[in-house]
């Protein structure tokens, strides 16, 4: 039986109120809020195994705890855009943001053609209330996707801009 699926026994024998067996990390551990730290069971760690454990925990909605395996991660691999890039999006989540924005400029700033980066980026700035920096982004995510929500981030941006006398319709041409 693999590590997961005893876990996963575990977890029905236990009701369900368990923490980490195995590295994996459980519902009761998370309602809980302990700080959850991974340990892979039979190899040495390796920073993959955070992003894995943290992608799960971010589409949980639980983005303390995926920071919380994100950060040792980020710091035994400075230079790894994939979990720089997943630790700006649970930094978004938790509407910690001017972390995120850093983060997102950061990344912004190594990879400029990083669509995602630069929504995110626009995004950040806009529930900032930062829309004239927040519109460059926007539109260059728009046209370098063609993606609709982009471009709706842009007429949304465009309207506020608009709304709040920072510039007027016939501008933002």
């Amino acid at each position: 039986m693999t590590g997961r699926a005893e876990a996963a026994v575990r977890q029905r024998r236990d009701g369900g109120n368990v923490g980490v067996h195995d590295g994996v990390v459980t519902r009761a551990a998370r309602r809980r809020s302990e700080t959850v730290t991974f340990q892979a069971p039979d190899r040495q760690y390796h920073p993959a195994d955070a992003y894995h454990q943290a992608w799960q925990l971010l589409e949980e909605r639980d983005p303390r705890q995926a920071i919380a395996l994100l950060d040792p991660a980020i710091e035994a691999e400075p230079a790894s855009t994939s979990l720089r890039t997943l630790r700006a999006w649970a930094y978004f989540q938790s509407a910690q943001l001017h972390r995120a924005e850093s983060e997102l400029s950061a990344l912004v700033e190594d990879c400029p053609s990083d669509v995602w980066a630069r929504f995110a980026l626009g995004r950040v700035l806009e529930r900032q209330a930062k829309y004239s920096e927040a519109l460059p982004h926007m539109r260059l995510a728009a046209v370098m996707s063609g993606d609709p929500e982009h471009e709706a981030g842009v007429l949304r941006i465009e309207r506020r801009l608009a709304e709040t006398g920072q510039s007027s319709f016939d501008d933002l041409v």
